[in-house]
């Protein structure tokens, strides 16, 4: 232990020193100094004996800096509220844009399969129109007239507004 303090003891302005310019600030500084003097007499069973306690301290001290920096730039920076920019104070209510989103994906699963899945394909994997038929094995004419109706008929579910059927015309057999 008494060799422990008559190596440790001469370090510790050298240590001040040098956490100073790491950290410059003088708190901070002693705060780094203390945290690399409770490591190193922690674990002073861990060092070389044949090895400089110098450079074993000053290794300790600089990786603690470094720790301490990478925690800073996690960390969100403390403002107070008046310095704060007003763009990051305050923000637009998120609720409609939630609530429309939702009643999208519910307008969405009221599509048949073959006009969803088609949307889908072109609207949210970006796949060409002839990608998609290729996927689905039909024309790309097909695709396209899906796409149109699968459009149409999101925007009137949307909208809560049916487009009137038109009457289908009435068929007589003709021999």
């Amino acid at each position: 232990m008494n060799d422990m303090v008559h190596l440790i003891e001469p370090l510790i302005p050298a240590l001040r020193r040098y956490a100073r310019v790491l950290v410059k600030d003088r708190f901070a500084a002693d705060d780094l100094v203390q945290d690399c003097l409770e490591r190193a007499v922690s674990r002073w069973h861990q060092r070389r004996p044949d090895a400089d306690p110098r450079t074993w301290m000053f290794t300790i001290l600089h990786h603690l800096a470094v720790n301490r920096f990478r925690q800073q730039r996690r960390s969100p920076v403390e403002v107070a509220i008046e310095d704060a920019p007003e763009r990051d104070v305050s923000h637009m209510a998120n609720q409609e844009k939630t609530i429309e989103v939702q009643h999208m994906l519910r307008c969405v699963d009221l599509l048949p399969d073959e006009q969803r899945t088609v949307l889908f394909l072109v609207a949210l994997e970006d796949l060409s129109y002839a990608q998609t038929a290729d996927v689905l094995g039909i024309p790309v004419g097909t695709v396209m007239s899906r796409l149109s109706r699968s459009r149409d008929r999101l925007i009137e579910l949307m909208d809560g507004v049916r487009k009137e059927q038109p009457p289908k015309p009435f068929l007589r057999r003709v021999k």
